[in-house]
């Protein structure tokens, strides 16, 4: 006769983003949250009673209420709290495992901008015909954050539009960018290419950290015309960004105000935005597609 060996359930993959605001200088804890209960859980197999069930929704939805309620001063203290409530608060769950990963945060500029710490993959393209040189440099997983002076507002709506205006959001890009360089005979002296990438770096991160965004394409443009305007090596960029959709969670049914503190990061969908930014009399030559760069 068969019989139940082991078994737990739960809410995997709860992202949850805490921002902190201390004045000007924010804070911000990012973690990927999952909840696994075990306990009395017999009769939900057998005869598909749910009577000893909690749902996995409201794990999910205790997951962000306590990043409210409880703030995120560690992942491991975040994980206690979670694991005694579940455990102490139902009597058919008799064990909780928590399990966190924590996407660590490096602030940049100003007290709101920031960086995914792990940093971005560099890329080089060089093409050489015999003659003549073509380099393109460039970056990919850049992650970046302004957790204020952003909106999204003004925009066209129709019938299908849910999407409710925003006067103070977070903005957050995964920036994958190409830059081309404009020397192409190597009997002229070649950029520094090490430094030069780093310059470009730190052009981006500024001006994603100063501009105040209506938009990401907005942003986008800022972003490639501070590389133009600095960096004389450079005629283009261009720029995919996908847009990380942060979405405030509704905490009213638990009798909480959310104040622009507690998100849920949504990976899929997302808003693509894509340009290049040329210098002025310069035409376009990095190819539309350059993914396999």
């Amino acid at each position: 006769m068969p019989i139940l060996g082991p078994n737990q359930y739960g809410k995997a993959e709860n992202r949850v983003v805490r921002i902190t605001r201390d004045g000007a200088t924010h804070h911000i804890k990012d973690l990927n949250v999952s909840v696994s209960l075990s306990g009395d859980m017999d009769e939900v197999h057998y005869s598909g009673s749910n009577a000893n069930v909690l749902p996995t929704d409201t794990t999910k939805n205790t997951v962000y209420a306590f990043a409210k309620e409880h703030g995120i001063e560690s992942a491991e203290q975040f994980g206690i709290h979670l694991a005694r409530h579940f455990v102490t608060s139902q009597p058919a769950i008799h064990r909780a495992r928590i399990r966190i990963e924590e996407y660590a945060w490096e602030r940049t500029v100003g007290g709101h901008s920031f960086v995914r710490q792990g940093q971005e993959t560099r890329l080089a393209q060089i093409t050489y015909d015999g003659s003549s040189w073509e380099v393109v440099s460039g970056l990919k997983d850049l992650t970046v954050l302004n957790s204020t002076d952003s909106e999204f507002w003004g925009y066209v709506k129709d019938k299908y539009t849910t999407l409710p205006e925003a006067y103070d959001r977070i903005l957050a890009t995964e920036v994958s960018a190409r830059w081309r360089f404009n020397w192409t005979d190597d009997t002229e002296d070649m950029p520094d290419w090490d430094t030069s990438y780093e310059q470009t770096k730190q052009y981006l991160l500024r001006a994603f950290a100063e501009t105040y965004s209506l938009s990401l394409q907005q942003t986008l443009f800022q972003m490639g015309s501070r590389i133009i305007d600095n960096r004389a090596e450079i005629d283009e960029v261009r720029f995919s960004l996908p847009n990380k959709h942060h979405f405030l969670v509704d905490l009213e049914p638990f009798g909480l105000k959310n104040d622009n503190e507690v998100y849920f990061a949504a990976d899929r969908p997302y808003g693509l935005i894509e340009a290049t930014v040329l210098r002025d009399g310069r035409e376009a030559k990095i190819p539309a597609d350059l993914t396999n760069l």
